[in-house]
């Protein structure tokens, strides 16, 4: 040699490692094949929230219908968005799980795939049928995808009911398709679905119904829908824009109709000029203005010639003027007259026509006694429950009528069944 070590010598003395494993190492490298690299570039962070949010929304609908399927509390956790390949999904599901289809029909145009593990689908399907969970022995049957897609149907259905509230438009899905995947059966992923050969989004969801699951769950989204899904979501968040105002037209004084006057033979033609208060009206000359009619003091009559003008002069020369407002008659108002109820001058009072409802129909209640009691213990209510009244034994009972009390009286046996023996009227 040459005297000079390379940098992987120096590290293979330094360990004690021989220098031909670490050759045969080298070579055998290149023969693995590496994962493809997820491109994170391909959905914004804001997308991913605004995903995240409609999937928490929807998930959480699909809860409260799996709770009503299995009857067991179901809690379904905030889900997690990222970006995934075929790669990521088999190295999180190694062992034989459920592929869920769904097709989206009205509203959103694509489908996504819900996986579930086996053993999930076994607990939720015994539950189903009314089981305690624990009969999960057996493979998984037709029995048990027939159950689970039935159970994915309600909570998709429940999921796309909230979707449409949130974004605005009416989303709608077809019957869901279950099927086992073996996940090592299958290198890329595009023999199940197109869009898995690829670069796609998961939704991890951690669920637990009471101790009998704690797993996660997964939603596959393909990126062209859940961007469509994106624009969607936030055009539905977008104000609408406000009307722009409508300019309104400036008030204009308003302007009374002027009455012509009916032209007048001249009343000066050869009478010579004198005052109009001085022929006899007995009434003093007054300005015009003041009668409301708008019109100068002076008027020029006859022959042009000014002179003072008297109010009963002008009443007679001038026409009425209608204004616009019809004429109203004369109304005549009287107090109302109403038909006495009695049959006679000895009706009792309160007794005038009684037998007109004396056939109207009354519920009875006979009211043993009362308690309150909080939520949690009514919650807790179970068969063999006691629960203690306000009322001590041998104490006369309640007889209500249409809810209001009107009697006391005391329980007795009337061959097979139970009667109250009234004892007190309540007045």
């Amino acid at each position: 040699m040459d005297g000079m070590l390379s940098q992987d010598e120096i590290n293979a003395l330094l360990s004690g490692m021989d220098l031909s494993d670490s050759a045969e190492s080298t070579e055998a490298e290149p023969e693995k094949s590496a994962a493809p690299i997820i491109d994170e570039s391909l959905l914004s962070d804001t997308e991913k929230d605004a995903i995240g949010e409609i999937a928490n929304i929807s998930m959480g609908s699909s809860a409260t219908t799996l709770y009503s399927l299995v009857n067991r509390k179901v809690n379904i956790t905030t889900p997690v968005v990222t970006l995934a390949n075929w790669a990521a999904v088999i190295e999180d599901y190694q062992r034989p799980c459920v592929f869920i289809q769904i097709r989206y029909t009205a509203g959103l145009d694509g489908s996504n795939i819900m996986v579930l593990k086996e053993q999930d689908v076994k607990v939720i399907t015994d539950l189903m049928m009314g089981g305690d969970g624990s009969n999960t022995e057996g493979e998984l049957g037709e029995l048990h995808l027939s159950a689970i897609s039935e159970a994915m149907n309600q909570m998709m259905g429940a999921a796309a009911t909230s979707m449409s509230t949130m974004l605005g438009k009416m989303i709608d899905i077809s019957p869901p398709e279950a099927n086992r995947i073996d996940l090592q059966d299958f290198k890329d992923g595009d023999e199940i679905a197109d869009f898995l050969a690829g670069t796609f989004v998961k939704i991890a969801f951690r669920m637990q119904i009471e101790d009998l699951v704690d797993s996660t769950i997964m939603q596959l989204y393909p990126i062209d829908f859940a961007r469509s899904l994106y624009d969607i979501f936030m055009s539905s968040q977008m104000p609408e824009p406000e009307p722009e105002p409508v300019a309104t037209p400036e008030p204009q004084p308003y302007t009374p109709p002027v009455a012509e006057m009916p032209q007048q033979a001249p009343m000066n033609a050869g009478m010579p000029q004198q005052d109009m208060s001085q022929m006899g009206m007995g009434m003093p000359q007054q300005d015009m203005s003041q009668m409301g009619m708008g019109m100068p003091m002076n008027m020029g009559m006859g022959m042009g010639m000014p002179m003072n003008m008297n109010p009963m002069m002008m009443n007679m020369q001038m026409p009425q003027m209608n204004m616009g407002y019809a004429p109203q008659p004369a109304m005549n108002i009287q107090p109302a007259q109403f038909q006495s109820f009695s049959n006679g001058a000895n009706a009792l009072p309160g007794q005038e026509n009684i037998g007109l409802i004396m056939d109207v129909p009354l519920e009875v209640t006979v009211e043993l006694g009362r308690t309150k009691k909080s939520i949690a213990d009514i919650l807790d209510f179970a068969p063999g429950t006691i629960i203690e009244l306000d009322k001590i034994a041998g104490e006369p009972i309640d007889v209500l009528v249409n809810g209001k009390f009107v009697a006391r009286g005391e329980v007795v046996v009337i061959e097979e069944s139970f009667g109250i023996r009234v004892t007190e009227i309540i007045k």
